[in-house]
């Protein structure tokens, strides 16, 4: 069965493709994808030259189950996701904020990885 996109849908999988466009993740410098929904929040990162996930982080591990998908989870969720990467070498980013609008929930995360030394 298709669904239809209702209009808010349509609007972000267009902002998502115009974005998807122009940024790519390398070995060097992968890609930091953010998905939300209304109970979890997601991150990954991942090498686009390889098609492999590097890391990964969600409100669904048992360590951070109890956070909410508001700003203050976003944030601990961001710096968590700072430390797995600092472990892993990794400095810089290329943030893919996924077709979501830069404010609220998405921009605590991105503040709360470049909190832990991410550089994007």
């Amino acid at each position: 069965m298709i669904r239809k996109l209702n209009d808010k849908d349509r609007k972000r999988l267009k902002r998502k493709i115009h974005i998807r466009k122009r940024i790519f993740g390398t070995a060097e410098r992968p890609r930091m994808t953010v998905t939300r929904s209304n109970c979890n929040l997601f991150v990954q990162i991942i090498d686009d030259d390889a098609g492999k996930t590097l890391a990964s982080i969600s409100t669904l591990e048992k360590e951070f189950a109890s956070l909410k998908p508001n700003m203050d989870g976003a944030a601990k969720l961001g710096e968590a996701m700072g430390k797995r990467l600092a472990d892993k070498n990794i400095k810089t980013v290329v943030f893919d904020r996924n077709g979501y609008l830069y404010h609220g929930v998405v921009k605590a995360l991105a503040d709360g990885t470049r909190k832990a030394g991410i550089e994007f």
